[in-house]
C-alpha cells in the first residue's frame, strides 16, 4: 500500500472514531438506560442547525409534533396557531439573527416546516412556569470554584423529558457553548459557555398576567446570544440590560473564570441586581456570604447553610434535589463553572429528575 493511501486509511478512521470532524457529530454520556444523546455542532448557525436536525431528525420530529399536540390540547385558545404565530411576529424584531437562522438550518436538517417549528420556540413564550437555582463560590465551596444549580420544572405531560438532549455548539464566529435542552429545541433554558459564563432562570408571570406584552426578546433566545457573546459576568449583565425584555423572570448568573454571580429580578421593563449577602436581598436575612439563590420558598437556605464552606458538586446535587416543584421537576443540572464541567438529570416518563442519576459531562472534551 502507498504511502498516500495509508495516509487516507488513517485520516478516515480519525474521523470515524471521533478525533476528526469536519462537521456535527453525534454521542451519548452516561450508560446503559441512562444515557443521553450529546452532539457536537460546528460551524455557522444555519450549518449548526441543520446539523443539530440531521443528527436528531428522529427524535426531534417526534418531540416537536408530540409536544405542539400535548400543549394545543391543554388550552386550545392559549396556544392556537394565531396566538403562537402573533407571538414570534412580537419578537421576531428583538431576536438574535443566529438565533433566527440557526432555525432555518433545524428545518432544513429535520424536515420540519420552520413555520411548525418557529410556533414550538414560541410556547415558551406564552406559558408560564417556576423553577429555582443557587451559585456559590469562593469561600462557600470546598475548593473555590463557582458551581451553580438549575431546576427546570414544568408540565411532565408534554413529554419533552422523553428527548433529552445536550447540545456543544463550536461557532465560527462566538463562544463555543453548551445548551442542556431537548431534541429539536435551540432556545436556552440554562447554558454554560467556554469562558465559564452560566446561566440560570425561574419564571415568575402567572397564568392570571396573560395575555402577556411580548414586544421584547424573551429569556431562551437572549441566552443564546449571551452565551455566543459574553466573556465575563460584566459583559453578560450588560448585554441582558440592553435587550428588551418580557414578561417577569428571576436570574441567576455566574462566572466561573472569575468566581462571581449575582442573583436578577427583571420583571420588564424594570431590572434588579442583588450580590452576595445583599442586606436589600428579598430572601435578607436569610443570605450568605459568596452565594445567590432563589427557591421560591422551598427552604434552600436550611440545605446551603447545613454545607455552607465546604460545598462540592455533591452537595450542590443534594440541594438542587431539595428544593424542585415536585410532580413537575424535568430537569436538574448542577455546574462547575470554573472547571467547565456539569452533572444532569433529566426525568424520564412519569419519573422525575430530582429523582434520577445524574450524569458527569466535561465540557473541555467536546471543545478541543
Amino acid at each position: 500500500m502507498n504511502k498516500y493511501l495509508l495516509l487516507t486509511v488513517a485520516v478516515l478512521c480519525l474521523a470515524f472514531s471521533g478525533v476528526i470532524q469536519a462537521e456535527g457529530y453525534r454521542t451519548s454520556v452516561g450508560t446503559g438506560t441512562d444515557q443521553i444523546p450529546l452532539i457536537v455542532v460546528k460551524g455557522t448557525p444555519y450549518e449548526m442547525g441543520k446539523q443539530h436536525g440531521e443528527l436528531m431528525k428522529e427524535e426531534a420530529t417526534t418531540l416537536i409534533t408530540t409536544f405542539m399536540k400535548a400543549i394545543r390540547s391543554s388550552d386550545t385558545k392559549r396556544f392556537s396557531d394565531d396566538n403562537l404565530d402573533n407571538a414570534w411576529k412580537a419578537i421576531a424584531p428583538h431576536t438574535d439573527r443566529r438565533f433566527k437562522q440557526e432555525l432555518i438550518g433545524l428545518a432544513e436538517g429535520t424536515g420540519l416546516p420552520l413555520k411548525l417549528l418557529r410556533r414550538a420556540h414560541v410556547m415558551p413564550v406564552i406559558a408560564d412556569y417556576s423553577c429555582s437555582s443557587i451559585a456559590a463560590w469562593g469561600s462557600a465551596t470546598k475548593n473555590g470554584h463557582l458551581y451553580q444549580t438549575r431546576n427546570l420544572d414544568w408540565d411532565m405531560n408534554v413529554h419533552v423529558q422523553d428527548h433529552p438532549l445536550i447540545v456543544v455548539y463550536i461557532p465560527d464566529e462566538g463562544v463555543p457553548h453548551v445548551n442542556v435542552t431537548f431534541a429539536g429545541t435551540i432556545g436556552s433554558n440554562t447554558g454554560m459557555n467556554a469562558e465559564g459564563i452560566v446561566l440560570s432562570e425561574m419564571g415568575d408571570s402567572p397564568g392570571k398576567d396573560y395575555p402577556f406584552n411580548l414586544n421584547g426578546a424573551h429569556f431562551t433566545t437572549l441566552f443564546r446570544k449571551v452565551l455566543y457573546d459574553a466573556r465575563d459576568l460584566d459583559q453578560a449583565i450588560t448585554l441582558f440590560r440592553e435587550a428588551k425584555k418580557i414578561k417577569k423572570y428571576h436570574y441567576v448568573f455566574g462566572d466561573g473564570k472569575n468566581q462571581r454571580a449575582v442573583k436578577i429580578i427583571a420583571h420588564a421593563p424594570n431590572m434588579v441586581i442583588w450580590k452576595d449577602n445583599d442586606p436589600s436581598d428579598e430572601l435578607a436575612p436569610k443570605v450568605f456570604k459568596n452565594v445567590v439563590y432563589q427557591d421560591e420558598g422551598r427552604g434552600a437556605y436550611g440545605p446551603i447553610k447545613k454545607v455552607y464552606g465546604k460545598i462540592d458538586h455533591q452537595d450542590m446535587i443534594d440541594c438542587a434535589c431539595k428544593i424542585p416543584i415536585k410532580g413537575g421537576n424535568l430537569l436538574n443540572v448542577v455546574y462547575d463553572a470554573t472547571a467547565l464541567e456539569f452533572w444532569v438529570s433529566y426525568a424520564k416518563k412519569q419519573k422525575e429528575a430530582y429523582k434520577r442519576p445524574f450524569i458527569h459531562v466535561k465540557m473541555k472534551d467536546y471543545i478541543k
